[in-house]
């Protein structure tokens, strides 16, 4: 099953090269704005697996979309800006962003931007799904960073390889999984 997408891009002509490269690579773009409130609406109205929002729109900014969205838990965010300052990555981050691409952008960047924001999203997920209290949830996500960082330094893989390797069993929790790594247990 394709990943569901909602684009909001202010630049029509951004907007039509992002709908067109996604569905070229077998996603599905089930709703597009160039206003950040109209975006809203649509990530509400359509629950898609993922949102791209820029971060300048009229109507509302794409980093106040995501603040309201991402606490709702049911759609990835990446971000896309013109501004590569650490400081604006960083603001994309703490709105709830999985992701985020500077504008201009290839085709190379996009896909795997994506793949990355579904992916860090599902961990999340996981996570939250496989932690009760608090303190689980910190402990999780301990495990999952160290865990994903063996499997990135030792073995190679990507992030995204990472995530779905730590994922990939729905009967196991995302906890054990990790830790396995983490003790050299796990069959990788």
């Amino acid at each position: 099953m394709s990943a569901r997408v909602v684009v909001a891009e202010d630049e029509a002509i951004v907007r039509l090269d992002l709908r067109e490269i996604l569905e070229e690579e077998g996603f599905e773009v089930v709703g597009e704005t160039g206003r950040g409130d109209e975006a809203l609406q649509l990530i509400r109205d359509l629950e898609p697996d993922l949102a791209i929002l820029d971060i300048k729109m009229p109507g509302l900014d794409g980093l106040s979309v995501a603040r309201q969205v991402a606490p709702e838990r049911k759609t990835a965010v990446l971000v896309l800006t013109a501004f590569s300052q650490r400081s604006a990555i960083e603001e994309a981050r703490d709105a709830g962003a999985m992701a985020y691409l500077i504008k201009p952008f290839q085709r190379s960047e996009l896909v795997p931007a994506v793949h990355v924001a579904l992916a860090r999203f599902r961990e999340d997920q996981n996570i939250s799904q496989s932690s009760q209290s608090d303190g689980a949830v910190d402990e999780t996500k301990r495990l999952t960073d160290q865990a994903k960082a063996i499997l990135m330094d030792k073995y190679g893989k990507s992030e995204t390889e990472a995530i779905d390797f730590l994922a990939k069993d729905t009967e196991q929790e995302i906890r054990s999984a990790a830790q396995a790594v983490i003790d050299g247990t796990a069959n990788v």
